[in-house]
């Protein structure tokens, strides 16, 4: 069974990377339309079209995180394969009808998953292993996963590839991944991860996943419109193009967020991975 590594950008799955071969290490980039989230540096946003073989305007994760995949491929000495689907802009204009949120996490599916699929359907179409950057005390979440397996060991998605004669979408399922957890299987925690990391040529973002993310709590989400204000107007924008029951976040808009005083300066060590929401990839 091909092997492959899901890099999210973050030091665990970058880890495995590392320490694990596979026959592919793949990474799905969020894009966005908005240049007022242009990536500053002109020559690897062309570095970066060029792997993706897509338009790059910007990015609604940390840019960094562009730095890190580049860093990360010269650590490893071995090709990472760029994929990314619809702009963020693309996913909340024609995807859900709402806003995702916590309920209908939505853009996980549409940013992560179906470029991810997509690149395997044309380059492999056969079950692959996926190994996943879940942690020696993050059984739950590798349990969770495992949850959906089905009654061949295995991960399905339904997508369309074809067209029915009458011209509609023709929707199918596909088995695609057998879910692995090295890091588990290994008895590997966060320490051992941030020990092998020290003094490495790879740079981290303080955080991964989209600076807006809703999973966030509200005084993470105001530190990081004080630290990418133009990348956290972009999610404050998309609520305001909407019914004002439409937010991100139950029961608060970013626009109260943005506008919130904190007591105490903040940074972002003061925060654990809890605050930090994640794709659940």
């Amino acid at each position: 069974m091909i092997k492959i590594n899901s890099i999210s950008g973050g030091k665990t799955s970058a880890f495995i990377a590392a320490n694990y071969k596979a026959d592919y290490n793949l990474f799905s980039l969020v894009r966005t339309d908005d240049k007022n989230c242009l990536f500053p540096d002109p020559k690897i946003r062309q570095f970066v079209e060029d792997k993706l073989q897509k338009p790059f305007i910007g990015t609604l994760e940390m840019d960094t995180i562009i730095y890190t995949m580049i860093d990360l491929e010269q650590h490893i000495g071995q090709e990472i394969t760029w994929v990314s689907g619809i702009t963020f802009d693309e996913v909340v204009k024609t995807k859900g009808g709402w806003l995702p949120n916590k309920l209908h996490r939505y853009c996980t599916t549409n940013l992560k998953l179906v470029p991810m699929f997509e690149w395997w359907y044309k380059t492999i179409n056969e079950p692959v292993e996926m190994r996943i950057g879940f942690r020696a005390n993050e059984m739950r979440r590798s349990a969770k996963m495992q949850e959906k397996l089905n009654k061949n060991g295995l991960l399905e998605i339904k997508h369309t590839v074809k067209k029915h004669p009458n011209g509609r979408n023709k929707w199918e399922v596909f088995e695609w991944q057998k879910p692995k957890f090295p890091l588990i299987e290994d008895n590997i925690y966060k320490d051992t991860i941030e020990q092998y990391w020290l003094g490495k040529d790879v740079r981290f973002a303080e955080m991964n996943n989209c600076v807006g993310c809703f999973h966030r709590n509200e005084i993470l989400l105001k530190k990081m419109f004080e630290a990418h204000p133009n990348k956290m107007q972009w999610f404050l924008n998309q609520e305001n193009d909407r019914d004002q029951r439409d937010t991100w976040k139950t029961g608060i808009s970013y626009e109260k967020i943005k506008n919130h005083k904190l007591q105490h300066e903040i940074d972002f060590s003061d925060f654990s991975e809890c605050d930090s929401g994640t794709c659940g990839l």
